[in-house]
């Protein structure tokens, strides 16, 4: 006779008894996954379905990569907990390999369980180091740094607008550098940067330096699908330098190979573009277990040293994770992952503009700096005019992840924009045959669209 657990167990359907996220509760009808290999999920009904966002832009290594998974279980027999208020051996492993790849000499690591509480710490590091317990901090619109409330009040995010104020949270957001459709009205993706980098600089002058805690910014990749021109990141360095004022870097997406570095920041110089803080998440252990991080410079950890830390997490660097983190950064390494995500984004970014030539649909293809690329798609190119208004998904869009999914690929999109970023370990021809799946499927869209206009 089954056991009452295992008979509720099987008896039970996830559509009745769980609350998933960014969806109608009612229309949640996704396949059960049960195992994965490299770019592929394996689902519960013996499909295998090749994996084109690494789920959420956090399965950077693949699914069930052997290494992390032998680490965890070799951790797990070893120590599974010790509170932070303790020491443990692959916590002092993880932040020694962070600030080495980070360049961050001496400086610190405070681990928390994921992207959104990383960011709520840089925030509660920063205006702690900077004497501003009250700071203001400037994010931009269209940003995304998590869901808790203070995390919606610093992100950009139309979906979330109405639930969080973020005057309340001392919280100010500016236009975003998005070239594409640039709020300054620009002629050039260089000018829009350098625009969007002079705006803050100009908010900053006109609050007053002294009353802002800091910058918070995506370098590059991120869910909102605008990668921001070469021009803004230094600029943006060299102005919140200038004003005396920390810049975070909101790494959680674009780190650990995304876009082509370690940390996308970096492709900018390893000095001169250096945050103050920077916050990670997704890709710092492959997603094999909830891991986030905040690295602080040596100059903010020696602020912030003889202070009370008034700030703690039960789980704070839990041994398991930290030990999927070593092996995680001990992959991307010996694999040389960072460099063939470079490679085959380069690759990549060369097949979709190729694509834009067939397919009036595709307005911008962006991205292409590592394994991370965003098409937007419009109803007319000249004009720019979206598909749907933003953030709204259009029929024939969904259509078309409706209809990959059924031959076996899963892509990505938010609003207007697909995201494509697949596991760094995917091969070659994998990517090629996704590549040439949406190709065809793109032409499937603009004949609907045509269809629907006719």
């Amino acid at each position: 006779m089954l056991s009452d657990v295992t008979r509720i167990t099987s008896l039970s359907d996830e559509r009745h008894t769980v609350l998933h996220s960014w969806c109608v509760q009612n229309e949640w009808d996704a396949p059960t996954i049960v195992g994965g290999e490299g770019a592929w999920v394996h689902t519960a009904d013996g499909r295998s379905i090749l994996d084109m966002s690494s789920l959420a832009e956090c399965s950077n290594l693949g699914h069930q990569h052997p290494r992390v998974i032998a680490a965890i279980r070799a951790q797990a027999e070893k120590l599974c907990f010790v509170t932070n208020a303790w020491g443990a051996e692959p916590r002092a492993q993880l932040a020694a390999l962070l600030l080495e790849r980070s360049g961050f000499d001496e400086g610190r690591v405070f681990f928390t369980l994921g992207g959104t509480d990383a960011n709520e710490h840089a925030v509660k590091f920063a205006r702690q180091a900077s004497g501003k317990p009250h700071g203001w901090m400037i994010t931009r619109d269209r940003s995304y740094h998590g869901a808790s409330y203070a995390a919606m009040a610093l992100s950009g995010d139309a979906r979330t607008r109405a639930q969080a104020d973020p005057h309340a949270f001392r919280v100010l957001h500016v236009p975003p550098p998005y070239a594409y459709r640039c709020p300054f009205g620009t002629r050039s993706a260089a000018e829009c940067g350098e625009a969007a980098a002079a705006h803050i600089a100009a908010l900053i002058a006109e609050r007053g330096a002294a009353e802002i805690a800091a910058v918070l910014m995506e370098p590059n990749a991120g869910t909102n699908g605008i990668v921001a021109p070469e021009s803004f990141w230094p600029a943006l360095r060299r102005a919140t330098r200038a004003a005396g004022v920390y810049l975070i870097a909101d790494e959680v997406m674009s780190g650990f190979g995304r876009c082509g570095e370690w940390f996308a920041w970096q492709r900018y110089g390893a000095e001169d573009a250096r945050p103050d803080l920077m916050t990670l998440a997704k890709g710092l252990t492959g997603a094999h277990l909830p891991l986030g991080a905040v690295v602080l410079s040596a100059g903010i950890a020696r602020l912030i040293e003889p202070q009370m830390l008034l700030t703690g997490l039960t789980y704070c660097g839990h041994p398991l994770c930290c030990a999927a983190g070593v092996a995680a950064l001990e992959s991307y390494l010996e694999e040389n992952l960072i460099e063939r995500s470079r490679e085959l984004g380069a690759a990549m970014l060369r097949q979709l503009k190729a694509m834009q030539g067939r397919h009036a649909v595709m307005g911008d293809v962006r991205g292409g700096d590592g394994l991370f690329a965003v098409v937007e798609l419009v109803r007319d190119r000249l004009t720019r005019e979206p598909l749907a208004p933003w953030p709204q998904l259009h029929p024939s869009l969904r259509k078309l992840l409706q209809e990959a999914l059924r031959a076996g690929v899963s892509f990505a999109a938010r609003g207007n924009p697909l995201l494509l970023a697949p596991p760094l370990v995917i091969r070659e021809r994998e990517l090629i045959d996704a590549l040439d799946l949406l190709d065809r499927l793109l032409e499937e869209l603009a004949r609907d669209l045509k269809g629907s206009h006719s």
